[in-house]
């Protein structure tokens, strides 16, 4: 069956980019989301999901569908999947809304993560704390993103207040602190006839626990990509998996350490939409489609910024040479990624460059000259 039109669920930057890159094919979106007039309401129709059946006029909307959100409700895709197909898997969705399952799968996988203990009870916070030595990270098994939902307990009178705050959620991990020296992402596509593809590593920096900006490729990471490119190619294998796949990472003095996997595009993929010759949302859609993969070869060293809670004057970012502005549609709020700057300079020496002077024009938070001073 020719696939005509994609449903996905969810209509925020992530989906709004999936349609920009399925229009060119001939493919539409629809989408379902809470509020119509969301970022990716210019790209097609969005079923609200307040409305009167409006679970089943989405399922009605679309041929195949997919998701750009991993917190997507498992009982709406369990009404789907009876009649539908839906690329990613549902294994792999409910696999990564549940930290727990995630490091029990990693360790099947025999992908190295952090030591880590089930938490729900004061009591199994304290033998973790035991168990693990502090520091530790504290975290819900489920929800929380950019940070929340986490506490990182560094002294033993801390576990009174780690408690305090996130036990209500019930079920916890904690996790053995990292000594890490940086973040680093795998970004993968599988298609439907089984092929892997992956781009190259992105180094990533945060700030405030929100990603300000992705290195690609990641710097001094040639021993590195053969190792992440094996991790996450077990996954995709092993879940069956069709569509894009990311894998977070610590860098240790031992290797590389899982941290998390996220079943869908990534916010440090968005570099790809200018830098590789086939984007993460392009592949995406090909493979939710049924269609050949493009290649994910990168076309130069490349710097992908977040524009985090206020507009930058879109005079001075396009004055920038080599400076690719994204916009998502959003209101301006603390916190809230609005969009997205790629910066893909001849050389290095412009890079750094370029990136100071985007850190002059960019609104706080990001502003930061030290934190835009780049090495590649």
């Amino acid at each position: 069956m020719t696939t005509t039109t994609i449903g996905i669920f969810g209509g925020g930057q992530l989906g709004r980019m999936m349609a920009q890159a399925a229009l060119p094919l001939n493919i539409k979106c629809t989408f379902f989301e809470a509020k119509t007039d969301c970022p990716a309401a210019a790209l097609g129709p969005v079923i609200s999901t307040e409305a009167n059946n409006g679970l089943q006029d989405f399922i009605a909307s679309a041929d195949v569908f997919s998701l750009e959100f991993e917190n997507t409700p498992l009982a709406d895709v369990d009404v789907l999947i009876q009649n539908k197909s839906l690329f990613p898997p549902r294994q792999a969705l409910a696999t990564a809304q549940n930290r727990l399952l995630e490091k029990a799968l990693f360790d099947e996988l025999n992908i190295p993560v952090a030591a880590y203990r089930a938490v729900d009870s004061l009591a199994s916070l304290k033998q973790a704390v035991v168990d693990l030595g502090l520091p530790i990270v504290l975290k819900t098994a489920t929800g929380g993103y950019d940070g929340k939902g986490q506490f990182v307990l560094r002294e033993a009178d801390q576990i009174e207040q780690a408690w305090a705050e996130l036990g209500p959620a019930k079920s916890l991990i904690a996790e053995s602190f990292v000594q890490f020296s940086r973040e680093v992402s795998i970004i993968a596509v599988r298609g439907q006839d089984g092929e892997v593809r992956t781009w190259d590593l992105a180094e990533n920096h945060h700030h405030h626990g929100i990603l300000s900006h992705s290195i690609v490729p990641a710097p001094d990471s040639q021993d590195l990509q053969p190792v992440a490119q094996d991790y996450i190619t077990r996954l995709l294998h092993h879940l069956n998996y069709v569509g894009v796949l990311t894998l977070e990472l610590f860098v240790t003095e031992q290797g590389l350490y899982a941290n998390e996997m996220a079943p869908r595009v990534h916010n440090s993929g968005h570099w790809s939409i200018e830098g590789a010759v086939c984007s993460q949302f392009e592949n995406h859609i090909r493979a939710v489609a049924g269609l050949p993969l493009g290649s994910t070869q990168t076309i130069r060293p490349t710097v992908m910024v977040n524009i985090i809670g206020q507009y930058p004057k879109k005079e001075d970012v396009l004055a920038l040479s080599c400076a690719h502005l994204h916009l998502y549609d959003k209101s301006e709020r603390a916190g809230r990624k609005i969009g997205h700057i790629t910066l893909m300079p001849l050389d290095s020496n412009e890079l750094t460059s370029l990136c100071i002077q985007l850190a002059r024009i960019l609104p706080e938070p990001l502003a930061l000259t030290e934190e835009m001073q780049i090495n590649v």
